[in-house]
């Protein structure tokens, strides 16, 4: 879980209890969420890895609010490092541009999921620097066009991408 807001937590609890899914989060939300009802919530701080079947998990940093629901603290934001076998997906959450990118990306990432919606996390040029930061093979833009005031033209973002990148990527 990368932070409190509603759009994040809403169905945790439902989707975790249906699935029996493990939910990572910050200590806030791990409480706030058992307080929920959930029982297979983890706390964790960001750098802390977790194994599972699947592969590893780590907290990242992120920029951006973490208020619950409720008003209570969210604690802090964060994106999410995940190694899959051979593969690395770095997925920046909700966040506005940090220069600590530069280290996320010191080890190959194969893909980044990044937002690019602007005005509550980092918009196009940001983002564009945080893949100079990070170097993915494979980048997702996330979180615009869901109101107006996150339109982003995700077709001339991926140009840009392109350009930046040259015809070898």
């Amino acid at each position: 879980m990368t932070r409190g807001h509603f759009d994040h937590v809403a169905d945790a609890v439902a989707l975790a209890r249906r699935t029996n899914a493990k939910v990572i989060a910050n200590f806030e939300i791990a409480e706030w969420l058992g307080a929920e009802g959930l029982k297979t919530c983890t706390p964790s701080i960001w750098a802390a890895v977790f194994s599972t079947t699947s592969g590893m998990s780590k907290l990242t940093p992120a920029l951006h609010g973490s208020m619950l629901p409720d008003g209570s603290n969210g604690g802090m934001p964060n994106g999410f490092l995940l190694t899959l076998g051979e593969k690395r997906i770095y997925f920046a959450g909700d966040t506005a541009l940090f220069s600590d990118m530069k280290l996320i990306g010191r080890q190959p990432i194969d893909l980044a999921v990044s937002p690019i919606g602007d005005n509550f996390t980092m918009g196009p040029e940001g983002a564009l620097l945080a893949l100079e930061f990070l170097q993915p093979k494979v980048v997702i833009p996330a979180h615009y066009n869901t109101w107006d005031l996150l339109n982003q033209d995700a077709a001339a973002w991926a140009e840009k991408v392109q350009e930046k990148r040259g015809p070898s990527r």
